[in-house]
């Protein structure tokens, strides 16, 4: 162990990490280095619930489907629905078979209630309807932006009624078909319809701009805030499948790069309402440039934390997590050399460092980068550890 190490490590608590900070963020983006640990996700819920208890934290913002992510806010704020429809129909990516994300959506219920609207707590999922193996349809947001006009603007305003938008939208499973992901002649993204839908939604959203006073003065505050969030992810969505059926090298890198552009406008609207934790993967809110292959192809886009941090400055945060092992994938105890192995070697389970502090114990020592034995997990970079504001560190990840 480096000499020093030790004094760079602290209990995982609110006001530890507020002291690493500047200032208290608007959005505090809390990332894993891997997806379906239950540990690190307690690891989370424990940090969101001193966050809400001692900073005024209000939001938690989850790598899930935005769309869906309106069935659990329905439910924390106003009891909609029951516990168990609201896990299965309010997650994407599987989130909602995990024990401490029910744990979450259960005690953000029991805290909301009998609490005044100010004082609630608010989920949201911040990830577009997208999935790698594809999109969703863009019928969903698309009608409900339509039909928010068709509410509360004067129709003679409108750019088409909402049979026109069903008759181009044609059957859903042509834009959900999962084999255009690998073959563009398999997207309906350019065809003739579509591009008539990017046309209707690029008016839908002009018209949502041009009649804002009237739209907020008329409507609730949150049937505002959930047709500006249909705007973004209808465009978002055929904007995706547009480029899922471009044929160019730059095809595979585009779509990585428009995903993480649709992560990160959602994160400006979350930051509106007032500071929010946000939890993903590592690779999607960090400061530099995220990068991986597909085959034989390196690709590299910017991500959501990088272009949010860009505009936000010190009103963003991000905290990487890193691990020790996780035995049941292969991945044993770190290399000493390395970040991870540094860490490990300290006795606690799990703690938050200094990344400031860490660079000036390492001084001239360059960490080796760790190699994963398991794809499912990616290991911290030492290149960029200094470009974090703190490292969560979590010894081991147990199987289950």
């Amino acid at each position: 162990m480096i000499a020093g190490t030790k004094d760079t490590a602290h209990a995982v608590e609110a006001a530890t990490v507020m002291r690493l900070l500047p200032t208290r963020p608007r959005l505090l983006a809390l990332g894993e280095p891997t997806h379906g640990a239950d540990l690190l996700l307690d690891v989370r819920n424990e940090l969101f619930r001193q966050l809400v208890e001692q900073e005024g934290y209000r939001t938690i913002a989850m790598e899930s489907d935005c769309v869906m992510g309106l069935v659990v806010d329905d439910y924390v704020t106003s009891g909609t629905g029951n516990l168990d429809e609201v896990m299965e129909r309010g997650f994407s990516h599987e989130w909602g078979a995990f024990p401490a994300n029910r744990e979450l959506v259960r005690w953000m219920r029991a805290y909301n209630d009998g609490r005044p609207a100010s004082e609630r707590l608010r989920f949201a999922g911040f990830d577009g309807p997208l999935e790698i193996t594809g999109a969703a349809s863009p019928r969903q947001a698309l009608t409900a932006l339509h039909a928010y006009h068709t509410a509360w603007a004067d129709a003679d305003l409108l750019p088409c009624a909402a049979d026109t938008l069903d008759r181009l939208l044609g059957a859903d499973d042509q834009w959900t078909n999962p084999a255009a992901m690998m073959d563009p002649s398999q997207s309906v993204g350019q065809t003739p319809e579509a591009k008539q839908l990017r046309l209707l939604a690029d008016d839908l959203v002009a018209l949502l701009d041009a009649q804002t006073p009237q739209l907020i003065a008329a409507s609730s505050p949150d049937d505002w805030d959930r047709a500006c969030l249909y705007r973004r992810t209808a465009t978002g969505l055929l904007r995706y499948h547009f480029w899922m059926a471009d044929t160019s090298p730059g095809r595979m890198a585009r779509l990585l790069a428009l995903r993480d552009s649709m992560m990160a406008a959602n994160l400006f609207a979350i930051a509106e309402r007032g500071p929010a934790l946000v939890s993903a993967h590592n690779g999607h809110l960090q400061r530099n440039k995220s990068r991986m292959r597909m085959g034989d192809l390196p690709l590299e886009w910017w991500s959501a934390g990088a272009i949010v941090s860009a505009h936000l400055g010190d009103g963003y945060a991000f905290l990487a997590t890193a691990l020790g092992t996780i035995r049941h994938h292969g991945v044993d105890a770190p290399p000493p050399d390395t970040i991870e192995g540094l860490l490990y070697a300290l006795p606690e389970d799990r703690y938050v460092v200094d990344t400031r502090r860490l660079a000036t114990v390492l001084g001239d020592v360059t960490p080796a980068p760790r190699v994963s034995p398991w794809f499912g997990y990616s290991p911290l970079d030492p290149a960029h550890v200094a470009s974090n504001d703190g490292i969560v560190f979590v010894k081991d990840i147990p199987a289950g």
